[in-house]
């Protein structure tokens, strides 16, 4: 059992958040004050994971946030570090272009998608987000 607990606790990543919220509840009485936490997670060997947590305080959301990502965590393919092709994702108004870029160019790209970049090992590339952030 407790190599167990070991053996999780050495599985820890490298985590930043992204975006501290405070949301309110209206109720018919009052209002209900939360906070909601978008974090990153990643090995900085091509794994990241990203998610969102609810909690009463900032420290719990960011700590539901971190083992919601943890579990969601994607494997993103590397070409030494930076990405092997040009790639573009859409998801609602928002756009994302990712282009490789030579050694030594570093990461040009906005903070939420540096962040991103970095936790996942990418150290050469271009970023621009189109459209909504």
């Amino acid at each position: 059992m407790a190599e167990i607990m070991r053996e999780r606790k050495e599985k820890r990543y490298d985590s930043k958040a992204i975006s501290i919220r405070r949301v309110a509840k209206v109720t018919s009485g009052s209002k209900r004050l939360r906070f909601s936490a978008m974090v990153v997670v990643g090995d900085k060997k091509g794994s990241v994971g990203v998610a969102l947590g609810r909690g009463d305080d900032t420290r719990s959301a960011i700590e539901k946030a971190t083992r919601k990502a943890e579990k969601v965590m994607k494997r993103i393919a590397l070409v030494g570090d930076t990405i092997p092709h040009e790639l573009y994702y859409k998801n609602g108004a928002s756009k994302i272009l990712l282009r490789p870029a030579k050694p030594g160019t570093g990461v040009i790209a906005g903070s939420s998608v540096r962040t991103v970049l970095e936790l996942c090992g990418i150290e050469n590339v271009y970023g621009k987000v189109l459209g909504s952030a």
